[in-house]
C-alpha cells in the first residue's frame, strides 16, 4: 500500500473518531487533489469541518478540485466574504466556474467584494458559454509585442508575477493580435538577444475562437499533440488560453457524456446523489423503452394469433441480434464523430461499408439460425421445417443489414441538424431496432407463406 493511501487511512480514522486537531498534519503531506478525493467522500455533516482545517495557502486549489455538488455544500456554509476571499486567490478560470454555479445575486455580490482586477477578469470570462473555448480559457498567460528584442522579451518576462511556470510567450502585434509564439528557451539564446521576436517567433499557431466548442478544443489539442491552446476573440486578438489540465477535463467530461447518453441518461448523476435526480435522467428514456417495447409486443401478438406459433420462438434471437449490430454501427460512428477520424463527405462510401457489414454478418448468422431452426421446429407443422427454417433465417439476415445501416445513419442524420450523435445510440436505436426487426420478421414471415400457400394452391 502506498504512503497516500496510509495516510488516507489515518485522516479517515480521525473522522470517524472526529480527531479535527490531528488532521492538519496529514493534510500538510498530501497533494490539493488528494485532499479534494477525501472531502468529496467524507460524511456528509463533516465536509465544512475537514475544509476549516486546511492550510489557508491551499483552500483555494482544493476547492477547485472538489466535486460540483460537494463545493456547494461548502459554499452554503461560507459568508460571501470567505467566497470572494477564497475566488481571488483562484485561477480566474476556475473561479469564474465556481461562481457560475451561484444564484445571479449572490455572484454579484461576491464580484464586488473582490478587488478590481481580479473581478473584471472573470466577468469576461462569465460571459463565454459554459461549453465554448471562452468559458474554459484562463486570463492567465504571457504575451509579447512582435517588435521588441529577445532581451527586451526577458527583461520584460522577469518583471511579472506570474504564479505558475511558463515555457513559452505569445507573440502579438501592436493592436494585440496573435502573430505566433516563442519558446523561453529561444529567448536565452545570446545569439538571439538583439534579434526582434518578429523574425524569431514560430508563426504556424493552433489557435481557437472564444465560440469554439470545448469538444472541437479537445480535437484540436489531441490532434497536434498541444499542452494549451490560444483563444482569439472575434477581431483576432488573443484574449486567453486554455491549459492541458482544462484539456483533460474536457475530454473526461465529454467521454463521460457519451457513455452515459449510451446508456440513456446524463453525466449530472456522478454530481447528484439525489435519487429524485437519478429518476428525472433515466425515466425519458426508459419510456422511449417500455413504448418501443408495447408496440413490439403488439406486433409479437399477431405471431400468436396466427398460424405461424412455432416462428414466435425465434422473435428474441431477432431483435436481440438487429439490436447489437445496430449498437455496434451506432457506437462507431459515433466514435469517429467524436475523434474527427472521418465526416460526413464520406457519407455514402461509410453507409455502403456498413451496408456491405450488415450484409455478410447477416448471411453468416441467418444462414445458421436457419439450421437451427430447421431441428427446432416439428414435424407436426403445416408448414414444412425446411421452409419455415428458411424464413426465419431470411428475416435475420435482413434484419440484421437493415440494423447495421440505420445504426450508421442515425447518428450521421443527428450530427447534420447538429444534434449530439451519442443519443442515436443506447435506447434510440435499441427499440427502433426492435420494432423494425419484428416489421421485418413479421412482413417476410407474411410473403413467404402467402408464396408457400400460393405454390400449393396452384
Amino acid at each position: 500500500m502506498s504512503d497516500i493511501n496510509r495516510i488516507k487511512e489515518r485522516i479517515n480514522f480521525c473522522i470517524k473518531g472526529e480527531l479535527w486537531e490531528q488532521i492538519p498534519k496529514f493534510f500538510e503531506e498530501l497533494h490539493p487533489a488528494d485532499i479534494a478525493e477525501i472531502i468529496n467522500h467524507a460524511p456528509a455533516g463533516t465536509l465544512n469541518k475537514l475544509f476549516e482545517v486546511i492550510d489557508e495557502d491551499i483552500k483555494p486549489d482544493v476547492l477547485a478540485e472538489l466535486d460540483d455538488q460537494t463545493e456547494a455544500d461548502i459554499l452554503e456554509e461560507l459568508s460571501d466574504e470567505q467566497i470572494s476571499d477564497l475566488v481571488e486567490e483562484m485561477a480566474p478560470d476556475d473561479a469564474a466556474d465556481l461562481l457560475g454555479e451561484l444564484e445571479d445575486q449572490q455572484r454579484e455580490e461576491i464580484l464586488e467584494l473582490m478587488e478590481n482586477e481580479d473581478s473584471d477578469e472573470v466577468r469576461e470570462l462569465l460571459q463565454y458559454g459554459e461549453e465554448t473555448a471562452g468559458g474554459i480559457m484562463t486570463t492567465d498567460f504571457v504575451a509579447v509585442n512582435a517588435s521588441i528584442t529577445a532581451k527586451e522579451a526577458i527583461d520584460y518576462i522577469g518583471s511579472l508575477d506570474i504564479d505558475e511556470p511558463i515555457y513559452y510567450a505569445y507573440v502579438i502585434d501592436a493592436e494585440g493580435r496573435l502573430t505566433g509564439w516563442i519558446q523561453l528557451w529561444e529567448l536565452l539564446k545570446k545569439s538571439n538577444r538583439d534579434l526582434t521576436l518578429e523574425k524569431l517567433a514560430i508563426k504556424e499557431t493552433i489557435s481557437v475562437h472564444t465560440d469554439a466548442d470545448q469538444e472541437e478544443v479537445a480535437r484540436l489539442a489531441s490532434k497536434y499533440d498541444l499542452s494549451a491552446l490560444p483563444v482569439l476573440d472575434w477581431q483576432n486578438k488573443l484574449v486567453g488560453r486554455i491549459t492541458s489540465d482544462d484539456i483533460m477535463d474536457v475530454i473526461e467530461e465529454e467521454a463521460s457524456e457519451d457513455i452515459f447518453k449510451l446508456a440513456g441518461s446524463d453525466d449530472s448523476e456522478l454530481e447528484h446523489n439525489s435519487p429524485v435526480h437519478a429518476f428525472k435522467s433515466r425515466l425519458p428514456w426508459l419510456m422511449v423503452t417500455l413504448f418501443a417495447g408495447t408496440i413490439s409486443s403488439l406486433i409479437l401478438q399477431r405471431f400468436v394469433e396466427g398460424q405461424v406459433v412455432a416462428l414466435s420462438f425465434f422473435v428474441p434471437i431477432i431483435m436481440a441480434m438487429g439490436g447489437n449490430t445496430g449498437i455496434q454501427s451506432s457506437t462507431l460512428i459515433i466514435r469517429g464523430l467524436s475523434v474527427g477520424s472521418f465526416d460526413e463527405k464520406g457519407l455514402m462510401k461509410l453507409l455502403g461499408r456498413e451496408l456491405l457489414t450488415g450484409t455478410m454478418l447477416g448471411v453468416v448468422c441467418g444462414l445458421i439460425i436457419g439450421i437451427i431452426a430447421t431441428f427446432m421446429i416439428g414435424a407436426e407443422s403445416s408448414i414444412p421445417p425446411i421452409y419455415l427454417a428458411f424464413t426465419v433465417g431470411v428475416s435475420l439476415f435482413s434484419a440484421m443489414m437493415f440494423a447495421a445501416v440505420f445504426g450508421a445513419f442515425a447518428p450521421l442524420l443527428l450530427n447534420r441538424f447538429k444534434v449530439d450523435p451519442a443519443v442515436a445510440s443506447g435506447p434510440f436505436v435499441t427499440a427502433s431496432n426492435d420494432i423494425l426487426a419484428l416489421v421485418i420478421y413479421y412482413v417476410i414471415t407474411l410473403a413467404l407463406i402467402a408464396m408457400r400457400m400460393n405454390l400449393v394452391g396452384s
